[in-house]
């Protein structure tokens, strides 16, 4: 129990030291976790079937491409457009456009028209930058720093327990249709019931300035910004060194998507095989963050060491994975693809044909989240309060989604599989020195912390941080 001043009425208010409090970190880390279990989690299910589920790849790719562009900018603004409306409106107009996705491919089950897809692809991305803006500030900043890769961890399962439920949804739905080509009706809906809970349930986030840690400091002391502070921001993060070494990193995070859906699962499997592969895929991904997250939390005292020997293990356990992709990608070409020269693999009737591509795709979605909650947890450890980590996680999500469109159109011009891959690895390599320096320079013990960053004086971090400071 404690008492602290209410930022609006000024009186006191009582604190129950309770992780279980409605606005405690613990509680809204959980429920933006479910928002997308319910809203990206159903989409990542739905690329992961490859060309979004259909035959012809072309609409999905285009889709994305359109996604991943807008993305790419509203990601980086989605930060200052979260710290000017808060997270009620910013989440809800994001996750509304997930259900909007999902039905432009039930409607192109029937009209085989690209231009909606097209268009809800690149209405996608502006939700998508919102929403994912909205959610790295809630991860990164809600937190205790000594337990940032904690609640990455817990975040990251829940959410990839929507990829694994969205993968049911196919696996399910078109069981018996063994031979189809591309998902029926019901598996669209399945996608949108989901989304739509989801985007009623985002709702119930708090916004910071209400989110009382255990230690009785808030998320932030600042109610609402502006948009000239926001834009301002914004343009420094440009020049900012610490987000200069991330983009390596933000750019490979979402550029391996389209040669793992679609020229593994997609081009290796039939369609009921591909939608049982996604359940492993992201169920992959839940022991990936939980297993990183355990060593950026609790394997040394020391933070940054603990930094830097999760970023080693990422990095060993991530070549040896790319190695078996390349034995794997020798077998096979676009070529075989195109021309159907290839067999596709089938859990029942495959044999031992199926096991060494089912592996493999298990442990792209293992170093995916592995990867991604690697590179989180550096960002969490760069500041302490949700207004700054709102840009941070925008300027991160922009990058990726950059990079994600150039991937998407790669894989449209029909770039050959093993130079998508050679790229990959090259990218994925890259980040890792690079993260390194980052953690070494910038992330502090949490001793330093307490000192620099004073328990619920947001405005003592932002002007300690250095993107702040004049340029």
């Amino acid at each position: 129990m404690g008492e602290k001043e209410d930022q609006e009425t000024g009186s006191p208010i009582e604190i129950k030291n309770s992780v279980f409090r409605y606005n405690s970190p613990l509680i809204q880390v959980g429920l933006i976790g479910l928002v997308c279990f319910c809203c990206p989690g159903m989409f990542n299910a739905l690329s992961g079937m490859g060309g979004g589920g259909q035959l012809d790849h072309t609409a999905g790719n285009n889709a994305n491409t359109a996604l991943y562009t807008t993305f790419a900018i509203f990601g980086i603004l989605g930060g200052g457009i979260y710290n000017i409306l808060g997270p009620r409106l910013t989440l809800f107009a994001g996750c509304s456009t997930y259900i909007v996705f999902a039905g432009s491919f039930l409607y192109y089950n029937h009209h085989h028209q690209q231009g909606f897809v097209v268009f809800a692809g690149a209405l996608l991305g502006v939700g998508a930058g919102l929403l994912w803006a909205g959610q790295g500030a809630i991860m990164t900043s809600y937190p205790p720093a000594h337990r940032k890769g904690t609640y990455i961890s817990m975040f990251w399962s829940i959410f990839n327990m929507g990829g694994v439920i969205g993968g049911l949804i196919p696996f399910i739905m078109n069981y018996n249709r063994e031979t189809a080509v591309s998902v029926n009706d019901g598996t669209y809906i399945g996608f949108m019931v989901f989304m739509t809970i989801g985007t009623v349930l985002s709702l119930a986030i708090l916004h910071p300035s209400k989110v009382i840690r255990e230690d009785g400091s808030h998320c932030t002391n600042i109610k609402y910004s502006s948009v000239v502070t926001e834009s301002v921001e914004i343009v420094k993060l440009f020049g900012n060194w610490k987000m200069l070494l991330i983009v390596p990193a933000a750019w490979a995070s979402n550029f391996f998507y389209s040669y793992q859906f679609n020229n593994v699962n997609g081009a290796l499997f039939n369609l009921r095989t591909r939608g049982l592969n996604n359940v492993f895929y992201w169920g992959a991904q839940m022991i990936g963050s939980v297993f990183i997250g355990y060593i950026m939390d609790f394997s040394f005292k020391s933070r940054k060491k603990r930094g830097l020997v999760g970023i080693t293990v990422v990095a060993v356990i991530g070549t040896g994975i790319w190695i078996g992709g390349l034995f794997n990608q020798r077998g096979y070409n676009y070529h075989d693809v195109k021309n159907e020269s290839l067999k596709l693999l089938d859990f029942k009737k495959s044999g031992n044909d199926f096991a060494g591509p089912f592996v493999l795709y298990f442990s792209y979605g293992l170093l995916d989240a592995m990867f991604q909650s690697m590179v989180y947890w550096v960002i969490g450890g760069l500041a302490n309060d949700s207004v700054i980590l709102s840009r941070y996680a925008g300027f991160y999500k922009g990058v990726q989604s950059a990079g994600g469109a150039v991937a998407w159109q790669i894989d449209t011009h029909h770039v050959p599989f093993m130079t998508q891959l050679i790229v990959n690895w090259v990218l994925t390599t890259i980040s890792y020195p690079l993260l390194a320096l980052l953690v070494i320079k910038a992330v502090k013990d949490e001793d330093e912390v307490e000192e620099e960053f004073p328990s619920g004086n947001p405005k003592a971090i932002e002007s300690n941080d250095e993107f702040s400071k004049p340029t």
